[in-house]
């Protein structure tokens, strides 16, 4: 009998996907307890149907972080911080602190665990950081440290 999974079943496959299975396994244990559901010409029509919602809706969403990229690599981002002696800070620079600079020059809300240093920012001046919007885009900011 053929099933679509309306969960994970462990050992069978994902939710969403048709897969073959005994028949009394389907009826017993999987649509009993309501991990799948037979698979009519209309479920799987359904199931398409889901399918390509979800791929549009990614795909507008990645088309929303390119341009959000677009924007951000064109704005230089200023943190003041406590400086020493010969432009090293007290500390670093944190992702919180991008975070915060991004929130105050573009009212956009970034997740630190996004964002990603190639090294840690420990002195003045210009550097650069990555930050993750969405799957497959990723935003190179500029970001200028300055001494308070």
């Amino acid at each position: 009998m053929r099933v679509i999974l309306l969960q994970d079943v462990k050992g069978q496959g994902k939710k969403g996907e048709v897969i073959k299975v005994a028949d009394g396994y389907a009826r017993n244990f999987l649509i009993a307890r309501g991990l799948a559901e037979e698979a009519t010409a209309q479920a799987l029509n359904r199931v398409k149907e889901h399918d390509q919602a979800v791929r549009n809706r990614e795909l507008k969403q990645q088309e929303e972080a390119r341009l959000l990229a677009r924007q951000l690599a064109e704005v230089e981002f200023v943190i003041r911080a406590r400086v020493g002696a010969e432009g090293k800070l007290f500390g670093s620079v944190t992702a919180k602190d991008i975070c915060d600079a991004v929130r105050e020059r573009c009212q956009l809300e970034i997740d630190r665990r996004k964002v990603e240093f190639e090294q840690e920012i420990k002195r003045t001046g210009d550097h650069t950081v990555s930050v993750k919007l969405a799957k497959d885009v990723t935003a190179t900011i500029k970001v200028r440290v300055v001494g308070e």
